[in-house]
C-alpha cells in the first residue's frame, strides 16, 4: 500500500501517457522480441544484448529507453531457455538448470511443451518479481535518505566490493579487473582540484573515459571476437521435429503452480542478493522444486517440474535485482551494472528522488516491466515454433551485424570519432580479459562507481578532520555498510560452493535415476 499513496493522480496521468505513447510501445516491442532473440543465440547474453543498445536510448524518452533495457534483460533470459531446450546449449547461464530436463523433453518429442511451460513460468516469474519491485523499492528507497558522504563512500565501496562476486571464476580475478577499472576512473579532471590525471596531453581524455563506448567494447566487441575465433568449429543445431500443443493441460499447470509461486519468490530473494545472479537462482529454484516433489528421482529425466522451477526463478531474479539497482545504486547482477549506467545517461540517480522526484518516470518503467513480461508470454507462446530458427543464425551473419551496431552506437553517443578508438580499445580488452578468465563486468562497475567512492572519501575525510575511524564508527549506517562489505568479500567463496554443490546434486539425481 505504501507504493499507492506515493503515486496521486496526476502521476497516474503521466504513467499512463508515456506507456501509451507510440515511441513507449515501439520500445515495448523490439526490448521484448530483439532479448528473446538475443538471449536464444547460443553465445550472446543479456548484458551484451544491454550493452549494445544503451546508445539508440541517449536519444529516447527516458521511459521508453529504459523500458526498452529492462525488457531486453528479462526477455534475453527467457531466450536462454529456447536453446537450451532445443540443443542442450544453454543460450545464457541463467539457463544451464532448463537444459537438464527441457532438452530430456524434447529428445522424447515434447520440445513444444517444454517451451510453452518455460514461456508460461518465466513470465509468471517475471510479472511476480515486477510487483514485488512495485512495493520494495519506494519503502527501501527511504534509506537513502539518511546517506551522506561517508554513507556514499561505503555504498560505493560495498559495491565494488560486488565485483567479486560478479567475476566467474576467482574472486582475485574480479578484484583485480575492479583495480583495472578504478584506474580507468581517474582519468579526467580531478574533481577537486580541477587539475587533469592520466591523459597524457589528450585533450579528449580530459572529460574521462566515456561510459558507453567502454561497455559496449568490454560486452560486445569482445564477445564478436570470441564468436568469430568459433566460425570454424561445427555448431550444433536442431535436428529434430517439434510437435504437439505448447500449453500444458489444465492438471499439468495445476500440478506445476505452486512450484512457479516458489520458485518466484527464491528468485525475488536471491536477486537481491548483490552478484547471486540468475544461474544462482535458477539452480536453487531447481534443488527446492526437485527436495519438494513427490517424484524427486524423476528429475533429468524431462519432468515438467524441472523446467518450470528453474525458468520461474531466473526470471524473477530480474525484478529482484532492480531493488538494489533502483533503491542504494547497488547492482544484483552484471546486467543490472550495465543498466546503472543506462541511468546515469538520462541523468538518474538511484535513491530516492527517483520514487519522488522523477516518479513519474520510475513508476512508467516499472510498469513497463510488468507489461513487457506479459508481451514476453505472449510472443513466446505465438512463435514457439519460428524460434528455433533463431538458434540457427550462423555467426559469420550476426559479427558484421554487431560490429557495425557498436561503432555508430560509440560515435553517436558525443558525435566524436575518439570514442571509436576507446570502444576499440576496451574491446581488445574485453577479449584478452575473457580470454585468460578475467571477467569485464567489474570493470564497468569501478568506473562507475569509482567516482563516487573518491568523492565520498575526500569530502569524509574534510568532515572528520582527519579522524575518520571514530567518525565512522558514530554513525549507525556506516556500521551495517562496513559488515555487508566484510561479509561481502566471503559471499563469492560461499555462493561458489553453493553452486557446485547445487549442480553436484542435481548430476547424481541424473545419474542415479538413469
Amino acid at each position: 500500500m505504501v507504493t499507492l499513496f506515493l503515486i496521486n493522480w496526476a502521476t497516474i496521468l503521466q504513467i499512463m501517457e508515456k506507456l501509451l505513447s507510440i515511441e513507449t510501445i515501439l520500445a515495448l516491442i523490439v526490448g521484448t522480441i530483439g532479448g528473446m532473440i538475443i538471449g536464444a543465440l547460443p553465445g550472446l547474453s543479456a548484458t551484451m544484448g544491454v550493452a549494445l543498445l544503451i546508445p539508440v536510448t541517449f536519444g529516447m524518452d527516458p521511459v521508453s529507453g529504459l523500458t526498452m533495457l529492462t525488457a531486453i534483460y528479462t526477455s534475453a533470459i527467457y531466450g536462454g531457455s529456447i536453446s537450451a531446450i532445443l540443443i542442450h546449449t544453454p543460450g545464457t547461464p541463467a539457463s544451464a538448470a532448463t537444459a537438464l530436463d527441457g532438452y530430456q523433453m524434447t529428445l522424447q518429442g515434447k520440445g513444444m511443451k517444454a517451451l510453452g511451460v518455460t514461456t508460461i513460468s518465466s513470465m509468471i516469474g517475471g510479472v511476480i518479481s515486477a510487483v514485488a519491485l512495485l512495493f520494495l523499492a519506494p519503502p527501501l528507497s527511504l534509506i537513502s535518505l539518511k546517506f551522506n558522504a561517508p554513507e556514499y563512500f561505503l555504498i560505493a565501496v560495498f559495491g565494488l566490493t560486488i565485483i567479486g562476486s560478479l567475476s566467474a571464476g576467482s574472486m582475485v580475478k574480479g578484484l583485480a579487473s575492479g583495480v583495472f577499472g578504478m584506474v580507468i576512473a581517474l582519468i579526467g579532471v580531478d574533481i577537486l582540484t580541477g587539475y587533469p590525471r592520466y591523459t597524457f596531453g589528450i585533450s579528449s581524455l580530459e572529460s574521462g573515459i566515456s561510459l558507453v563506448p567502454a561497455m559496449i567494447g568490454l560486452f560486445s566487441l569482445s564477445q564478436v571476437m570470441i564468436q568469430v575465433e568459433k566460425m570454424g568449429t561445427k555448431s550444433v543445431k536442431f535436428t529434430g521435429e517439434l510437435k504437439g500443443k505448447v500449453l500444458p493441460t489444465m492438471q499439468e499447470f495445476k500440478s506445476i503452480f505452486p512450484t512457479i509461486i516458489r520458485s518466484s519468490f527464491i528468485g525475488i530473494f536471491v536477486g537481491m542478493l548483490p552478484g547471486a545472479g540468475g544461474d544462482i537462482g535458477s539452480w536453487v529454484g531447481y534443488n527446492e522444486a526437485k527436495r519438494f516433489s513427490k517424484h524427486p528421482e524423476k528429475f533429468g529425466t524431462g519432468i515438467i517440474e524441472g523446467v518450470a522451477a528453474p525458468e520461474a526463478a531466473n526470471n524473477a531474479v530480474t525484478g529482484g535485482a532492480l531493488i538494489p539497482l533502483l533503491t542504494l545504486g547497488i547492482p544484483g547482477s552484471a546486467t543490472t551494472a550495465v543498466l546503472l549506467g543506462g541511468l546515469f545517461i538520462q541523468g538518474l540517480i538511484p535513491g530516492r528522488e527517483l520514487f519522488t522526484t522523477h516518479a513519474n518516470i520510475t513508476y512508467s518503467v516499472i510498469f513497463g516491466f510488468i507489461i513487457a513480461n506479459f508481451l514476453m508470454g505472449i510472443a513466446g507462446l505465438s512463435a514457439a515454433r519460428l524460434l528455433v530458427k533463431v538458434t540457427e543464425v550462423p555467426s559469420s551473419v550476426l559479427a558484421p551485424i554487431i560490429v557495425v551496431f557498436s561503432v555508430v552506437g560509440s560515435y553517436a553517443i558525443n558525435n566524436n570519432v575518439f570514442d571509436i578508438y576507446v570502444m576499440l580499445f576496451f574491446g581488445l580488452a574485453g577479449y584478452l580479459m575473457r580470454k585468460t578468465g578475467f571477467h569485464p563486468a567489474p570493470v564497468v562497475l569501478a568506473i562507475i562507481l569509482g567516482p563516487l567512492a573518491e568523492n565520498g572519501f575526500r569530502q569524509s575525510l574534510i568532515l572528520s578532520r582527519g579522524n575518520m575511524l571514530d567518525y565512522f564508527m558514530s554513525r549507525p549506517i556506516c556500521l551495517i555498510l562496513i559488515a555487508l562489505i566484510i561479509l561481502s568479500l566471503f559471499s563469492p567463496m560461499i555462493l561458489n560452493r553453493f553452486k557446485e554443490r547445487q549442480t553436484t546434486k542435481a548430476k547424481e539425481g541424473i545419474s542415479t535415476s538413469s
